[in-house]
């Protein structure tokens, strides 16, 4: 095998397919990069449970494979001056790296013994644009579970019906649902669990632009497919929960807020929360204001803001991080805060249309917190 390649092209394959290489492994090529010449310059990482597989343009003077580890072949590119970077391997796997000065020899391992990536089937597909999905990821993946003893909720739930697409997350305490209509007719009725751990990389490998992304769901596996990069992962089985039963419909109450006003209160009294101090913070709607205190051994915080509605003497606490991660995720100015009771959770939506919906359940108030 013998290429050429830019430095930064390479690195940034490099640093893409490795987010799939396992860090510590008792198989070592599980630790390595698959690196193929042949029409264009291919780099694969794979875990058994995750693979992404990136090509580039390269200029390939004699086609082949090996693997290389990954750790190392990075952080020689990385410290490589800003050149093209030259690579060969010989018939004893001896690959020679060369960009300005410097040289350095690595022995490889052969491409034979590296796992196959699964085949998914294309039978069925999804088309969006990557700052779409890049979107629906952000704005749900903070409300996954990370207790493994309920795996299917350390995924997202993506479903089709009627010309849309839902992605739903929960953990417990929290869910989060965001929905989208397709430009692309996809068939109805797909449902599949994505894991939350390979849905952070394809938000990383995600644009901001409309470029499409293709996504390929079997019944055991998913496909991403996004530009010159393709990442594979193993669906998670189980049944999701009912979350559609979960969204209460029988709000008492009904506000408008505008939602960077909100997480500026919120984010105030809770500068004297910390993991050590979890005390709850207490919003008191009072008419068409919102009162937010809070009390932890260290003192006492309060702040306010006018909300749009009429609340009378309703007292509900909650964990600040997951009002906050809620809030955030809200791509619209202002939101509805849908209320019934003290041990009832918050419903926050848009003003118009469904494209969100955020659930955080209260925390019980004792007289001290």
């Amino acid at each position: 095998m013998k290429f050429s390649c830019e430095k930064s092209t390479l690195l940034d394959a490099i640093n893409t397919s490795s987010r799939a290489v396992s860090g510590k492994s008792a198989i070592a090529l599980l630790e390595g990069l698959l690196i193929q010449a042949g029409d264009r310059l291919a780099l694969t990482g794979y875990d058994l449970s995750l693979g992404i597989r990136t090509t580039v343009d390269a200029d390939i003077i004699e086609p082949g494979e090996v693997v290389l580890n990954a750790r190392i072949l990075g952080d020689i590119i990385r410290k490589l001056p800003d050149d093209a970077v030259y690579v060969e391997t010989d018939e004893k796997l001896l690959t020679t790296i060369k960009c300005g000065r410097a040289v350095f020899n690595l022995i490889a391992s052969p491409a034979d013994d590296f796992p196959q990536m699964p085949e998914v089937s294309q039978e069925n597909f999804i088309s969006l644009p990557e700052q779409t999905l890049k979107s629906m990821i952000s704005q749900t993946i903070f409300a996954v579970s990370d207790n493994e003893s309920k795996p299917i909720h350390t995924g997202c739930l993506f479903e089709t019906e009627g010309g849309r697409l839902n992605v739903v997350a929960v953990d417990g305490y929290r869910l989060s649902v965001r929905r989208e209509n397709l430009e692309n007719p996809a068939p109805d009725g797909l449902k599949f669990v994505v894991p939350g751990s390979a849905l952070r990389e394809i938000e990383r490998i995600l644009s901001d632009d409309d470029a499409p992304v293709s996504v390929y769901p079997d019944p055991k596996h998913i496909l991403f497919s996004v530009g010159d990069t393709v990442l594979i992962t193993r669906l998670i089985d189980g049944e999701f929960l009912n979350y559609r039963a979960a969204i209460p419909n029988d709000a008492d109450y009904q506000v408008k807020a505008d939602v960077k006003n909100l997480i500026t209160c919120i984010e105030r009294v809770s500068l004297i929360v910390s993991e050590k101090l979890k005390n709850p913070v207490r919003l008191d709607f009072d008419g068409d204001t919102l009162k937010m205190s809070c009390i932890t051994a260290i003192g006492k915080s309060y702040d306010e803001c006018t909300i749009d509605g009429m609340v009378e003497n309703l007292e509900i606490g909650f964990n600040n991080r997951y009002l906050l991660d809620a809030l955030r995720a809200c791509s619209d100015e202002t939101v509805v805060l849908s209320l019934k009771g003290a041990l009832n959770p918050v419903i926050v939506t848009p003003v118009e249309g469904d494209k969100f919906t955020y659930l955080v359940l209260p925390v019980r108030l004792k007289a001290g917190d």
